[in-house]
């Protein structure tokens, strides 16, 4: 026998809450295979899904386009301020600058690598340093660093925090878009069981065929096993056609 398969994609749920909705236009309540009580339930509930479905997914594609923007933003801020160490480690070897200027930025006099600003933080981190550092710098009366001065250098660090924050924003909505849908779902799932039990029990009294059949109308969903699907294929009017072949 088939066995009755409950929708496990949203876009199944909506069309088998939908289904339901469409048969109640067409048939007069005391003739509908469900109740009534499950009838308003099902219209009260499927807007309210559908829409927040329709929200999570926005919001995902939302996500998708803020993620690229963030890395773009990060991408450059991390570029300027690579460029701005380096030349300020230069202008260090060429004697214009003391290996104390280093200090200002939190790093030892003796060091001229560049800090790692692989992470997010590390580069939230390290931004606000080097910026700070060298507007402190400027102020006790020494030469800027130039190209990239530090005014350039934190537009671009600016711009990072601001669509790094954005971002932010963007994936907790997410989340909870997310986690509301995930729990409509139980409700949806539990809502269909319902429906269909009462669709089946309305037809409990025909034949399993007959049954199969008024109630796929509504839009229950059988599924033959693979053996069932054999045995289905082979039908009479299929081994007459052989029969006459053969002859």
């Amino acid at each position: 026998m088939p066995y009755r398969r409950l929708p496990n994609t949203d876009s199944a749920r909506l069309r088998a809450l939908k289904r339901a909705v469409e048969m109640s236009k067409n048939i007069p309540p005391f003739r509908l295979a469900f109740s009534m009580k499950t009838l308003v339930k099902i219209q009260a509930f499927l807007p309210l899904f559908e829409n927040s479905i329709s929200h999570q997914r926005q919001t995902l594609v939302n996500q998708t386009e803020k993620a690229k923007s963030n890395q773009d933003t990060a991408r450059k801020a991390r570029l300027y301020i690579t460029h701005f160490l380096k030349v300020m480690n230069m202008a260090i070897n060429r004697g214009e600058m003391p290996p104390e200027a280093r200090s200002f930025y939190g790093i030892a006099s003796d060091d001229s690598s560049i800090p790692s600003l692989t992470t997010e933080n590390e580069l939230v981190a390290w931004g606000k340093r080097i910026i700070d550092g060298e507007e402190y710098r400027i102020r006790k009366g020494n030469s800027p660093v130039t190209n990239p001065t530090i005014a350039v250098v934190k537009v671009r660090y600016e711009k990072f925090l601001e669509t790094r924050n954005h971002y932010k924003t963007i994936n907790r909505r997410a989340t909870e878009c997310v986690n509301k849908t995930s729990e409509m779902r139980l409700d949806a799932d539990e809502l269909i069981t319902a429906l269909w039990n009462e669709i089946e029990a309305s037809f409990s009294a025909l034949p399993e065929d007959e049954k199969r059949a008024q109630t796929e109308k509504y839009g229950v969903v059988y599924v033959f096993r693979k053996n069932e699907m054999i045995r289905k294929d082979l039908s009479p009017t299929l081994f007459g056609t052989d029969q006459e072949d053969n002859q």
